[in-house]
């Protein structure tokens, strides 16, 4: 448990909730930890290594050995790297090794944390709770302009497919499967320009600590 504040943003890929909780952080003066990295970052030392990412053997050794350095590679992002994020994220051996990294990151100074499963297992005692969502047209249709604009060459439609299965695959884990805490605040992004969304969810934050 911890008494520091904590908000935990919560949601599917490509839903605005890593730009929507950077900026939070900013304005709220708190740490920020975008926790998917953790996953992206042992699924891609896995692939570096030649390691099948759905390995749970490969895959827990990989996360023991996790360093923040690893956090900071430009290779992050991308099919492969979602696909094998969401392969080890349904490890249990590596969400309990990378479990006390994410809590102790929130324990040191109150943060805010985005992920998909911050408000059910990370923090289930967060203050505030938002779940963060969106079409998954809209969303693929996000994620396409985002490789575009990195120079990735991607057809509309394959994103979209790509997403629905990592979508798929999320929901389905048996461990910490996607899902909205019982007491999250849904926040729908579909019509909502970034602006627009920050401002929706630094209202519902506000409506939960209105000392803030």
């Amino acid at each position: 448990m911890t008494d520091l504040l904590v908000i935990a943003v919560d949601g599917p890929a490509a839903a605005g909730k890593g730009t929507l909780a950077r900026r939070l952080a900013a304005e709220l003066g708190l740490p920020y930890l975008d926790t998917g990295l953790l996953y992206r970052a042992v699924g891609r030392r896995l692939l570096d290594a030649g390691a099948d990412p759905a390995d749970a053997a490969a895959a827990t050794e990989q996360a023991q050995a996790l360093t923040a350095a690893d956090l900071s590679r430009g290779d992050l992002r991308g099919p492969a790297a979602d696909m094998a994020a969401s392969a080890v994220a349904a490890i249990p051996a590596v969400r309990a090794a990378l479990l006390d990294w994410q809590r102790d990151f929130g324990r040191r100074h109150g943060a805010v944390l985005d992920g998909r499963d911050i408000g059910t297992v990370v923090f289930p005692e967060a203050p505030v709770k938002l779940f963060v969502s969106a079409s998954p047209e809209e969303r693929a249709r996000r994620r396409w302009l985002e490789m575009r604009g990195r120079g990735q060459a991607a057809k509309l439609a394959q994103v979209e497919a790509e997403l629905r299965a990592r979508d798929a695959q999320d929901s389905a884990r048996s461990v910490a499967p996607l899902k909205p805490a019982e007491d999250a605040c849904w926040l729908d992004t579909t019509a909502l320009d970034a602006e627009a969304a920050f401002q929706a969810a630094l209202s519902l934050v506000r409506a939960r600590l209105p000392s803030l």
